[in-house]
């Protein structure tokens, strides 16, 4: 960590606290600028070939828009102030709407995640699936409304997130097309409470971080090169396999409890919705199993390319492994208390 990546890293984190905190909306526009052009220029790598083209890819997408949802709210202050309401018109709010799952990459505005997330480093990637969609998704909080059109990202994010996944080999892109199904459960936090979704996204983000911390430490980006790893040592094996299922939702494990939260309250209201999420969820669940189990069933000789030393696994990945064990049991007990 050097100085120039610390400022950055610093504006980035500044630039999100000022979107969510913002009072006004071109407030609220600033803050999302300030985190865009203080992500730029950490995506750029010496070591990471692709880094460039993701860092132009990423750029031209969100400035597209932050394009929109600028024009958007002009319209919106336009508006107010001839007819003297401060009623948002349901078309300027789809447009904003529109534009901020754009920014978080969900469904069917995903075009460009999976892509920039394959040419990026793993932690790049981790910041790229948690922190940068903290800022949207609080906006689309405050102006979300239940309607079609949500109901329709919501299915069309647990689709798409689970269907894209399945003929992948690259890890980067099965994690980004798994972020897009998450992002499905998350908005559908919304239509109950925001508590859910801060439960939601503190539990995904915990999970991510181990998951990929863990790759990162194995120098692994592809599915033959994790099925190396695995087979070289039973401990990287048993992580890997716990933070995989954790994160696809297995009911043992800690990723279920957020998805059971929103199972329970959903249920109440939204029956067919929550079918269709489940169903896809399954699918998704369903490639994290073909991992862990063909890691399990195959071996391998033949090294592609020069693995790091496999002590770098750090204690913390373990301690987290244990967690995902042991956390589904402790957070059913909170809840049944709270």
């Amino acid at each position: 960590m050097n100085l120039f990546k610390i400022v950055f890293l610093m504006t980035l984190f500044m630039g999100t606290m000022i979107s969510v905190s913002s009072f006004t909306w071109l407030g609220t526009w600033m803050g999302l600028e300030i985190n865009l052009l203080s992500f730029i220029p950490l995506l750029k790598k010496k070591n990471c070939p692709y880094s460039s083209e993701s860092s132009i890819k990423y750029f031209l997408v969100q400035a597209l828009a932050s394009s929109v949802f600028f024009l958007s709210i002009m319209m919106i202050m336009m508006e107010s102030s001839m007819i003297n309401e401060s009623i948002m018109n349901p078309t300027l709010l789809m447009i904003i709407n529109s534009a901020l799952l754009t920014k978080m990459g969900a469904a069917p505005f995903h075009f460009w995640f999976p892509e920039v997330m394959n040419g990026l480093t793993w932690i790049n990637s981790l910041i790229l699936m948690t922190w940068q969609k903290i800022a949207p998704m609080m906006i689309l909080s405050y102006t979300m409304k239940l309607s079609e059109y949500i109901m329709f990202i919501i299915i069309m994010c647990s689709i798409i997130g689970s269907i894209g996944g399945l003929n992948q080999t690259s890890l980067r892109k099965i994690l980004a097309f798994s972020s897009i199904n998450h992002i499905g459960w998350m908005i559908s936090s919304f239509l109950m409470n925001e508590f859910i979704w801060m439960i939601y996204f503190s539990i995904y983000s915990i999970i991510s971080v181990t998951l990929i911390l863990m790759l990162n430490s194995l120098n692994v980006f592809q599915l033959k090169q994790m099925f190396v790893m695995m087979s070289k040592s039973s401990m990287i094996k048993f992580s890997m396999m716990i933070n995989l299922l954790s994160l696809g939702g297995l009911p043992p494990f800690l990723g279920f409890f957020p998805k059971w939260m929103i199972i329970q309250q959903l249920s109440k209201s939204y029956i067919l919705l929550i079918l269709v999420m489940i169903m896809m969820t399954m699918i998704t669940l369903f490639f994290y199993l073909r991992i862990t189990y063909s890691s399990l069933i195959m071996s391998h000789n033949e090294l592609n390319f020069n693995p790091l030393p496999t002590d770098q696994i750090t204690n913390l990945n373990f301690i987290s492994s244990f967690i995902s064990i042991t956390g589904l049991a402790i957070c059913t007990l909170i809840f049944n208390f709270i």
